[in-house]
């Protein structure tokens, strides 16, 4: 195989293998690979094992818009998630470019031949090779793959029972008759309590803080109508846009009249739960509607499992773990005889290597994200992220999406080089303002936002479509260039 590439891949996942797709779609003759540093395609589909792991958003839109998701359930089990992956892949015939085992510990830029070179490291044996490439396209999720957020608990030693986190949920993992408690309030948490109620003895989750929980049928009853009397293909096409633009108004909705918004999510759980439940204890969060991403449950499973008495919630301080299970600082006792810690993930949004320009170290947090896609002042890589507010894979698609523009344009122009560039004495914002834990805890590491665009991080599908696909690709903060030696030629487009 080649060691000198078009464009590098880094990640086989859902972003990864769509990104791959429009590649081999515009460039049926280029020189790509994706590197993935484990051994089977899908991603977060393929990592996580935990029992219930399905998506959290609807799968018109997780799902690739040119590759319809086949499937009728609106959230989906992670496993038919994962073997959708994998089908696109064959279709597409990226299986054949991807190398496993393949972790990028450095990526280094040399400015005389405007190549990276990245250091790789083969998971399997130990051994280091490089490999080199004009484009970067980072894919590899916006978490770590080898560790998850497992905070300090007091006494844990004592505790006489197992303590797992989901991300590392053993294989074959018993826990039928067992009281388990599931520390944590996020979407992890409110997929295992309902799924692990099935046949535990009984499911307590332990949490700290509400989260806003919604219920969502398990079909979309607006394509069961239209699936009858159109063809499948246009079918998809409307119902996705539908669920493109129904989440946008949604979210804008609740960020201009977040009261309302708070009344309407509450007077649905009293709903689903009886006016005698404590609501405003357990689903009434202290923040404003999606200041937080807004958990969803499949037809109200977790509302269900509570009333038929197979799962009951704690919200309060942890005081220490006990051999019996977890003390609150109340006094309460959350008996268990296994503790789940859904505590969160660790983050390095797609860089969780070294990053450097001839040799020399280049930190993202002192420089501005352009158009949500590239950093300033950094060349030919883009590191892909999802939407706070939408599903994962339409800003995903974009960005990708993006990059082949880019690609194509420079090819046209000869340059082999390109690079945003921040106007002098820019505001300096924080990327976002999601509130969420994960988030806040590594936002001081990442790229700023500006004042203005193309610097600002909006979270918005639509205006996303403008800027990176329908708008021109000249800008004046983009600056292309070419090597002075004869470059190698990008591949030809198809028409």
């Amino acid at each position: 195989m080649s060691d000198t590439f078009d464009m590098v891949i880094i990640g086989a996942g859902l972003s990864g293998i769509g990104s791959a797709c429009r590649y081999v779609t515009e460039f049926p003759d280029g020189q790509f690979a994706v590197l993935e540093s484990r051994e089977a395609i899908g991603g977060t589909w393929d990592l996580f094992r935990y029992p219930g792991i399905r998506s959290d958003s609807d799968m018109l839109t997780l799902g690739y818009d040119f590759r319809p998701w086949p499937g009728v359930k609106t959230l989906a089990g992670g496993p038919a998630i994962k073997a959708y992956v994998e089908d696109t892949a064959r279709a597409y015939g990226i299986d054949d470019h991807i190398q496993f085992h393949s972790r990028v510990i450095a990526a280094d830029f040399d400015t005389s031949t405007d190549l990276w070179t990245l250091t790789i490291n083969d998971t399997c044996d130990g051994s280091q090779r490089t490999i080199r490439t004009r484009f970067v396209l980072s894919c590899a999720g916006y978490y770590r793959y080898d560790k998850g957020h497992d905070p300090h608990f007091d006494g844990r030693e004592d505790f006489a029972g197992d303590i797992v986190h989901p991300q590392f949920w053993p294989e074959d993992y018993d826990y039928a008759d067992k009281r388990i408690a599931v520390i944590g309030s996020g979407a992890t948490a409110v997929t295992l309590v309902p799924e692990l109620a099935k046949t535990a003895r009984h499911v307590v989750q332990v949490q700290r803080t509400p989260t806003y929980v919604a219920s969502l049928p398990s079909e979309d009853p607006v394509m069961k109508i239209t699936d009858r009397i159109l063809s499948k293909k246009l079918s998809y096409r409307i119902n996705r846009w539908k669920n493109v633009k129904l989440a946008g108004s949604i979210y804008r909705r609740a960020k201009k009249n977040p009261a309302k918004t708070r009344r309407n999510i509450r007077k649905r759980a009293i709903k689903a739960l009886g006016k005698e439940y404590p609501v405003d204890i357990h689903f009434n969060p202290p923040y404003e509607p999606w200041d937080q991403r807004l958990c969803v449950v499949p037809e109200g499973d977790m509302f269900k499992a509570i009333n038929r008495g197979e799962a009951s919630i704690v919200t309060g301080q942890i005081d220490r773990f006990v051999d019996a299970g977890i003390l609150m600082q109340d006094g309460t006792l959350v008996e268990a005889d296994i503790i789940v810690t859904a505590t969160g993930l660790e983050m390095n949004f797609g860089r969780n290597y070294p990053i450097a320009i001839d040799g020399n170290v280049y930190d993202q947090s002192e420089h501005f994200l352009f158009k949500g896609a590239m950093t300033s002042d950094l060349p030919n890589m883009i590191a892909v992220t999802g939407y706070t507010n939408a599903s994962w894979t339409l800003r995903a698609d974009l960005l990708g999406r993006y990059l082949i523009r880019l690609m194509k344009y420079m090819r046209e122009r000869g340059f082999t080089r390109v690079m945003p560039v921040a106007p002098e004495g820019m505001v300096r914002h924080p990327v976002s303002d999601f509130q969420s834990g994960y988030f806040r805890r590594v936002i001081d590491t990442l790229p700023r936002q500006g004042d203005r665009m193309p610097w600002l991080n909006v979270q918005n599908y639509k205006h996303d479509v403008k800027h990176l696909i329908e708008a021109p690709i000249e800008d004046d903060a983009l600056h292309f260039s070419q090597v002075d030696t004869k470059a190698e030629p990008l591949p030809e487009a198809a028409e």
